[in-house]
């Protein structure tokens, strides 16, 4: 008989959390009980009525057919590099080098891991992704969280930005458009930032994963264009613009100057040669989509803009209930005018009406007043629903 032990999870474990899934353990509880659930939690297009354009279904399995089912090359395939290397140079964007990934989530954590040690920090949007607060804390190294004026349609504070610099400050993340707000920045604003990370020579993660959902009319600033000297590493994928979530394809994008870069590069590629190559056969979707019809584009901006008019007014009519209008993304971020904890308000929410949020705090520390994340995807008789059970919700409560 072994005298066996409870096994201990590591250490590095206990700080990392993922608020968008971590809510659904409170959705299973009314499920299990026999509730119906309406999802706004997670920003997955094909969950409704968007659907992943033909031509890139196709290519993928056109390239299954013809064999490219084995390893790929670790930074990817040439054809799909060489698509991406092309649509970046129009963008005014000087590449220096071109990872294909698993998902921008694995672009993110090859940048965040050959950058950062321990006890070191990154500045990190608040509300901003929470996977960059939790490979942060994998890292062992520490999410410094730098505000997000809601009252200026949530531009990042630039003062608030230099104020936590410090010797250990490694990167400052920016998302743009935002999650989950649905900012998006302003030249001037990117600009700014740039400056900073040049006085303090910082490396700029820049996640542009929904740069071409702007929902204002207005252009998207492609950050990197801006400057070719400061290091900036640019996350971009299929998951969103081109609606395939589910074929875990992305990419990072390396620029600046190449002495300045050289290492933190091959850092990087060490990784990506450490877990062998991203999907191989999906990698062909990506010529197809940079290069082919977007057809889908201006169909899925016209479903997000009326079903984001409808998310704004009718959240703002519902007492206790604030919002700022999102230019980008399909994500509204409210603000709770009652005094509640964030958290218990979204599972309280959850158990009594089943429709599922996300706590605002779960993106991070600020702001200090409570918010919850939605996604207005869904078709808009599934909004109005959740948004009457939503304003039944708070006139009981509150």
């Amino acid at each position: 008989m072994y005298n066996l032990k409870k096994i201990a999870p590591s250490r590095r474990t206990k700080k990392i959390a993922y608020a968008i899934r971590d809510i659904l353990c409170t959705a299973e509880e009314r499920k299990r009980a026999g509730g119906d659930l309406i999802y706004l939690n997670i920003g997955d297009p094909v969950l409704f009525d968007f659907k992943t354009p033909d031509h890139l279904i196709e290519a993928a399995y056109k390239a299954m057919k013809d064999g490219y089912t084995g390893y790929s090359a670790s930074e990817g395939v040439p054809e799909a590099i060489e698509a991406i290397r092309e649509d970046t140079i129009k963008k005014g964007i000087k590449p220096y080098e071109i990872l294909i990934t698993t998902g921008a989530s694995e672009a993110i954590d090859f940048a965040l891991s050959a950058l950062v040690n321990r006890g070191e920090n990154v500045l990190v949007p608040s509300p901003g992704y929470p996977l960059y607060n939790a490979l942060l804390a994998r890292l062992m190294g520490e999410p410094r969280a730098y505000s997000l004026d809601e009252k200026n349609g949530w531009e990042p504070d630039i003062d608030h930005i230099e104020s936590q610099i410090d010797k250990k400050t490694k990167a400052i993340v920016v998302i743009n458009p935002n999650n989950p707000t649905g900012a998006v920045y302003s030249k001037e604003i990117l600009q700014a930032i740039i400056e900073i990370a040049r006085r303090h020579n910082l490396v700029i993660l820049n996640d542009e994963i929904y740069d071409k959902l702007i929902l204002n009319g207005q252009s998207h600033v492609n950050m990197a264009a801006l400057d070719h000297e400061v290091p900036i590493v640019t996350f971009n994928g299929l998951s969103k613009s081109y609606l395939a979530p589910g074929f875990r394809v992305g990419w990072a994008i390396i620029s600046g100057v190449p002495d300045l870069i050289r290492d933190y590069t091959e850092g990087m590629k060490k990784l990506a040669r450490a877990r062998l190559c991203a999907s191989h056969p999906k990698q062909f979707a990506i010529p197809v989509a940079l290069n082919g019809t977007l057809f889908h584009i201006d169909s899925t901006i016209e479903k997000l803009k009326r079903r984001r008019d409808i998310t704004i007014e009718r959240l703002n009519s519902i007492p206790g209930i604030s919002c700022q209008r999102p230019n980008g993304a399909f994500y509204a971020f409210p603000r709770l005018e009652v005094d509640v904890n964030d958290a218990e308000f979204v599972k309280d929410l959850i158990r009594e009406t089943g429709v599922v949020v996300v706590h605002g705090s779960g993106f991070g520390p600020l702001p200090k007043s409570p918010h919850f994340r939605l996604v207005f995807l869904p078709q808009e008789e599934i909004l109005h629903k959740a948004y009457d059970r939503i304003e039944d919700f708070m006139k009981r409560r509150f």
